[in-house]
């Protein structure tokens, strides 16, 4: 290679480095049925309903959005939909849904809340809970019911403090519901409260998964406890590669009679890293 061809070469690549990035393209809209422009509000129409700007609300009690349908999408955008102007006495909800079927939140910065997401119900079912994030809310990241939902790239930071309730949880979930690549960080509960903290919890879950999740923070209150992921009243629920970094209580926590597998686990810091989850292997702990 000649040296004039390679000092050509050299400036070309020079020039390709620090030459301006390209402009990014502007957030698209085209795909919202409707925007949210204030709080609270109640969607009663399907589709996919967008926030363009933050959004917050100083409200105690009820809900910032109410969805009053089924196949709703929230797109937030990256925006935030916030509740911290009402206190760690709030009881209002972020985003609440009772009884319906396909809602999916995604996109969304949900902060302040007593609870950020409650899908609830035994009649709903198909929820999507996706790429958000959950900061600051006093009680629950998100309580997510119904058969084939799914949990999952979420980030659920500083969870805890309400004054109304002692236990403080990062991510609740009830019935067949997949947990997958969450980071849940900080759960924590009023001093004086004795409060317990919970990281991940599964209720009922027949045969769901938790994998691929990190839960570390986790920072009760006098004589209360922490656990990092419990399975209540579930079973053949699979629960692996995950990362979970305590200071006491417990790494794992299953019922006695499930027969939920744990393989592939690392628990660091906890004084019981598995309670009677059955051991897949190659779950690494230490104290």
């Amino acid at each position: 290679m000649s040296r004039c061809y390679l000092g050509a070469l050299v400036l070309l690549v020079l020039a390709l480095l620090f030459a301006a990035p390209p402009a990014l393209a502007a957030e698209s809209y085209d795909n919202c049925t409707g925007f949210i422009t204030s709080l609270p509000t109640t969607i009663s129409t399907q589709g996919t309903w967008c926030l363009k700007q933050d959004l917050a609300t100083a409200i105690t009690s009820g809900a910032a959005i109410t969805i009053n349908t089924n196949n709703v999408t929230i797109d937030c955008n990256n925006f935030k939909l916030g509740g911290l102007a009402a206190g760690v006495g709030t009881a209002a909800y972020g985003i609440f849904a009772q009884d319906r079927v396909n809602e999916t939140v995604r996109h969304c910065n949900i902060r302040g809340f007593y609870v950020g997401i409650s899908f609830s119900g035994a009649a709903g079912g198909g929820h999507t809970v996706e790429d958000n994030r959950f900061d600051g809310n006093t009680r629950l990241g998100m309580i997510i019911q119904g058969d084939g939902s799914v949990v999952r790239r979420n980030r659920v930071f500083d969870t805890g403090g309400t004054t109304g309730l002692a236990n403080a949880f990062g991510i609740y979930t009830q019935f067949s519901v997949d947990v997958l690549d969450n980071t849940v960080s900080g759960v924590t509960t009023a001093s004086g409260s004795n409060g317990y903290t919970f990281g991940i919890l599964a209720y009922n879950n027949p045969n769901g998964r938790i994998t691929g999740n990190i839960v570390r923070g986790l920072a009760p209150d006098g004589s209360g406890n922490a656990a990092a992921i419990v399975a209540s009243a579930s079973a053949n629920l699979t629960i692996r590669g995950n990362d979970l970094e305590g200071n006491g209580g417990y790494g794992l926590s299953c019922d006695a009679v499930s027969a939920d597998i744990a393989r592939d686990n690392t628990i660091l810091g906890f004084v019981i890293p598995n309670s009677l989850c059955d051991d897949g292997g190659n779950n690494y702990s230490s104290p």
